[in-house]
């Protein structure tokens, strides 16, 4: 696990109407801060990443289908510095994943025909705090092929 990211499960509340999905309160002793919140879909098979944001806290919840969400450390002075962090999250393993400034983040639709990621961030999107990488730079050590065995 990377240090200062944490996965919380979440509460599901079914019944024969549908269910109701929790992600994040401003009572839970886990919340920060409220800046925005956004709904980012993304196909089967699609990579979105890398990303890396200065101030903002990730706090990620897939409501519909499944990603596989990757983070890499590479902060001067971590106790987990160059650790990758593999999850699946969505429906089948609904869970909060925080996310701290300055960790490497990415993730991948397997959920078919594509998955909706909520992201209920600490500040708004301000494109001057966000640092972008191509998915597949040699930077970060992380091939987002398929693993069979």
């Amino acid at each position: 696990m990377i240090e200062g990211v944490r996965v919380l499960p979440l509460r599901q509340i079914p019944d024969e109407r549908g269910k109701v999905m929790h992600m994040l309160r401003a009572d839970d002793p886990h919340f920060e801060r409220f800046g925005e919140i956004y709904f980012s879909t993304v196909y089967a098979g699609v990579v979105k990443g890398w990303h890396l944001h200065e101030r903002m806290t990730i706090n990620y919840a897939v409501p519909y289908g499944s990603i596989k969400l990757v983070l890499f450390d590479d902060r001067d002075g971590s106790a987990t510095k160059g650790q990758l962090q593999e999850l699946f999250v969505g429906e089948s393993n609904y869970a909060l994943v925080t996310v701290p400034p300055h960790i490497w983040n990415g993730f991948k639709g397997i959920g078919h025909p594509y998955s909706i990621v909520a992201n209920c961030a600490t500040i708004p999107h301000d494109p001057a705090e966000i640092t972008r990488l191509d998915p597949f730079s040699p930077q970060i050590p992380y091939d987002w092929d398929v693993r069979h065995g």
